[in-house]
């Protein structure tokens, strides 16, 4: 049986992007850097980025601090629904409108959505083959990685819902053999000034 080493999985979202989603703004430039200069000294090894324009100047921008880290392009790290719950699944108050909103999304986002998630359980979680950990980044949609927070905490599918992140904040999932997924760090947003650090978030989850 080989060997299997920790992994340590970097997210985050995408930089603050313009109000069409075409490129990022200078605020999300300013934030994809201030993550690069925070990562310098961990030994990232590669940089997953979903296919979006928002995603992939994320990932060249903190690439471009992390010096001779490839950037790997990867439809599953994209923007899509990750699982659509069924209406007896979510909390009675708040299921009409839940529901609504997530219709509301195209379909081929809803439809597509629940087979890219599960491929990206099986390409970014888990342990990996060799004898030494291995610390990857990647540079993804709120979406997703509420997805992947809530299969760390092995919360009910839906539970997806509600987990927010900021633009360029940083969350970080250790898997180790034999152990539960650690979420080490959630939506730490500790590198970004206060006047960088809110973008993506409604006002309500200012804190």
């Amino acid at each position: 049986m080989p060997a299997t080493a920790d992994r340590y999985l970097y997210l985050t979202r995408h930089g603050h992007a313009t109000a069409d989603e075409s490129t990022l703004t200078e605020a999300g430039r300013r934030q994809a850097d201030l993550l690069g200069k925070r990562l310098r000294e961990t030994p990232i090894t590669a940089i997953h980025h979903g296919p979006l324009t928002r995603a992939e100047q994320t990932a060249r921008l903190i690439g471009e601090r992390l010096a001779g880290v490839p950037l790997v392009p990867s439809e599953p790290a994209g923007d899509y629904i990750p699982y659509l719950p069924r209406r007896q699944e979510l909390p009675p108050e708040s299921a009409d409108e839940t529901l609504s909103r997530l219709a509301g999304f195209p379909a081929a986002e809803r439809e597509r959505g629940p087979g890219l998630a599960q491929e990206a359980l099986t390409r970014f979680t888990g342990t990996v083959e060799g004898d030494e950990p291995r610390h990857e980044l990647l540079v993804t949609h709120n979406f997703l990685i509420g997805w992947l927070v809530r299969a760390a905490l092995d919360a009910p599918k839906w539970r997806w819902l509600g987990i927010n992140h900021a633009n360029a904040a940083l969350t970080v999932i250790r898997y180790a053999t034999g152990r539960t997924p650690a979420l080490l760090l959630f939506n730490d947003t500790g590198h970004l000034p206060a006047d960088v650090r809110w973008t993506g978030f409604p006002p309500e989850l200012h804190v």
